[in-house]
């Protein structure tokens, strides 16, 4: 039986139900529509800051394109006949269920057991949102691209994030999974990581 395709018109309408329902859940658990300090910036620029999470954008949406390209090849690895509206509306879900997942006390307590993380309190529902429009951002590009640029544009960025605040969905991921003394030492300044 053939397959119908999906027009990326048609996703519009879907997209933005998933993106309520993400903002109406974290609403439900708790979490502040923006930052607490009562205004919303576009940028929040000190990645260890109070206001981390809290405003649109800020270091960590960084990690989020990466997710938006690790989402476009765990898709199109899993189902590459699926069409790719459906791909990316099943990105939007999973990248949805990751931000309310990370806004979980549990989660917030894993990431709190790293140096970088210490005062985290969670994202405000703008800041999640605009961290799934990041993934939809690196969804795209890695749509758009040519496999060896979406690998390039990967490692560069997070080589440029680990330069800038040394930390990237990858140190990320390791310090949420297995915290690392070292390795936060060295987020926080303390020591050098070993060659």
């Amino acid at each position: 039986m053939r397959q119908r395709r999906i027009s990326f018109g048609l996703c519009l309408l879907p997209g933005a139900g998933i993106l309520a329902l993400q903002a109406v859940i974290l609403r439900a658990m708790g979490r502040p529509l923006i930052c607490v300090c009562g205004h919303l910036d576009f940028w929040y620029p000190d990645p260890a800051g109070p206001e981390t999470s809290q405003h649109l954008t800020d270091w960590y949406s960084f990690t989020h394109i990466d997710h938006g390209f690790a989402l476009y090849l765990l898709l199109w690895l899993i189902a590459p006949r699926m069409p790719l509206a459906r791909r990316f509306l099943l990105m939007l879900v999973l990248e949805a269920g990751w931000e309310i997942a990370e806004n979980t006390d549990f989660v917030i307590a894993l990431y709190r057991q790293s140096a970088l993380a210490q005062g985290y309190s969670g994202d405000s529902a703008v800041n999640s949102l605009g961290d799934t429009l990041m993934a939809v951002l690196g969804f795209a590009l890695a749509g758009g691209l040519p496999v060896w640029a979406s690998l390039a544009a990967v490692g560069a960025n997070e080589a440029f994030l680990a330069f800038m605040i040394r930390d990237n969905l990858v140190l990320n991921i390791v310090q949420l999974l297995h915290p690392s003394a070292t390795l936060s030492r060295w987020q926080t300044g303390g020591a050098h990581l070993p060659p």
